[in-house]
């Protein structure tokens, strides 16, 4: 009877151990849950074509940059939606051509939010998915209402679509309030000390750059005669919060410390983190340990001193063991320009450098040089190293990073072109419209067609041409990236085709922003 009973005992015992090594073993066998991949869009400010060295430029070091295009999708037909700022903004986070907005051109410090609070936003797809979403830098696109108290809560803003943290300067550098904004509060604001700001008069007894020019460390050449920060000049007239002004040099290793902790706040959970660089936008004020490392002055220092940030954000990914799980999306809000409205030595010590990598125009320009911009996706372990001819836009990320996420949402001017964006195919877009200053032109192909428009053929106070013409320009991009030869003359099928296709997309209600009849 005994030992009846302990068979029994030992057989249950038995029958246990492999019932916990069965359970065991299908724990082992059981597939990690994979966790939604974390986004980064790394936005420089007017960083041209031919301004990084992986793009080929030889007078100017970008090795932080380089290792992304090299490590990733080089795209060489990459735009941005406009050659100009806030548009671009604009068309990146909305998925929308900014030509649809009247309001979407370069905004003052003081303007009202211009992304509509019901608007649909990257950041909103995202927070649907499961994401946390931030913006560090460069805000410029409006915030509030119009009639900003900064000395309260100024909302709404970027927390208002779809942002769950901002740490933000409100316009540009060049521009006042000349303070940083956290979750919609000027950062270290003295009550006693209140912020006041006016584009159009300025404060009683408040200097200039205009009035006191013995005042300023940075000569002024057009439009930054305002208040004087730091020494520098700016648009727009700024009174008090003297405790709050951000210090110039600082700003690239600010913005840097900020975006590193949002990474490592956030590593737990999917994040999708907007790090809006302010280089090489005016001023240019680089940090001490960068002035005199590139020999192209300012403008190429605070280049360097952005691709060294990069490399230290970069560093940051890698050392929280976030690389193999971010897609990192590098790119500029528009093309090069040189005299931006300082006497900063930028024309002077340009030596051979071509920021516009031969392309023709820059900033605010119609030409390829004004929209054609560096762009690159990165993914370590997903996407294979490689160049893509693919005629892509920053307007086609929102539909293409919802495909990514399992998201249904579009944008409207947005297309879905994630395997383009992951190197799987090589087919972008086949029609995009490019925008410079509320005028348009398209991009079929390899075609550009830029209707007539009245006004200057350049720009004489930045020197950069601006595509206007009283006739119809038509370039053939395969045979002519210089665009040198106008074909619209000799090709009159092609062009009429391309008129025809313009018209198709910009609709007759849209018309109103062209200067023109089309002919």
């Amino acid at each position: 009877m005994k030992k009846k009973r302990f068979h029994n005992i030992l057989l249950i015992l038995i029958v246990g151990v492999l019932f916990s090594a069965c359970q065991q073993n299908e724990k082992k066998n059981e597939k990690e849950p994979t966790k939604s991949p974390n986004i980064i869009f790394i936005y420089m400010d007017d960083l041209g074509y031919g301004d990084v060295s992986a793009y080929g430029a030889k007078n100017l070091h970008t090795p932080n940059i380089d290792k992304l295009a090299n490590g990733g999708v080089r795209f060489t037909d990459g735009h941005a939606t406009s050659a100009t700022c806030t548009p671009s903004r604009y068309g990146l986070l909305t998925g929308v051509y900014p030509w649809r907005n009247k309001d979407a051109k370069i905004l003052p410090g003081t303007a009202p939010l211009l992304i509509g609070t019901d608007q649909f936003t990257v950041p909103k797809m995202l927070k649907e998915k499961g994401y946390h979403t931030g913006i560090v830098g460069k805000w410029h696109l409006g915030l509030g209402t119009g009639n900003t108290n900064w000395n309260k809560k100024v909302t709404p803003g970027p927390n208002e679509v779809g942002f769950d943290y901002s740490y933000i300067l409100a316009a540009t550098q060049d521009r006042v309030p000349t303070v940083y904004i956290e979750d919609g509060y000027v950062v270290g604001l003295d009550p006693n000390d209140p912020i006041e700001v006016d584009y159009e008069n300025n404060f009683e007894g408040e200097p200039t750059g205009k009035n006191n020019p013995e005042l300023v460390t940075m000569k002024w050449h057009h439009g930054h005669n305002n208040s004087i920060v730091n020494g520098v000049p700016r648009i727009g007239f700024m009174k008090g919060g003297e405790a709050a002004k951000w210090s110039d040099v600082d700003m690239a290793d600010h913005f840097l410390a900020k975006a590193k902790q949002y990474v490592i706040d956030h590593k737990e959970e999917p994040f999708f983190l907007y790090y809006a660089m302010q280089q090489p936008h005016v001023p240019r004020t680089p940090h001490p340990r960068f002035v005199g490392k590139t020999g192209l002055g300012p403008r190429g220092d605070v280049i360097a001193e952005a691709d060294w940030c990069i490399g230290e954000f970069i560093n940051t990914l890698d050392k929280e063991g976030l690389l193999e799980n971010t897609l990192i999306v590098f790119t500029s809000d528009n093309g090069p320009v040189l005299n931006d409205g300082y006497y900063d030595d930028a024309v002077e010590k340009i030596g051979n450098h071509t920021p516009n990598g031969g392309l023709r125009g820059g900033k605010y320009s119609l030409f390829e040089a004004g929209t054609r911009v560096p762009f690159i996706t990165y993914w370590k372990g997903k996407i294979e190293p490689q160049v893509s001819d693919a005629l892509i836009c920053q307007v086609d990320l929102l539909s293409s990073i919802a495909s990514l996420v399992g998201s249904e949402k579009k944008g409207q001017d947005s297309e879905a072109l994630l395997d383009v964006f992951m190197g799987e195919n090589k087919q972008g877009r086949d029609e995009l419209i490019i925008e410079a200053t509320t005028r348009t032109a398209l991009r079929k192909g390899k075609w550009l067609m830029i209707p007539p428009y009245n006004g200057s053929a350049k720009n004489k106070l930045v020197n950069i041409e601006l595509g206007n013409s009283t006739a119809y320009q038509l370039y053939n991009l395969n045979d002519d990236i210089a665009q040198q030869n106008n074909l619209a003359d000799k090709n009159p099928e092609k062009l009429a085709e391309m008129l025809s296709a313009f018209k198709t997309i910009r609709g007759k209600e849209n018309m109103g922003t062209q200067k023109l009849e089309l002919k």
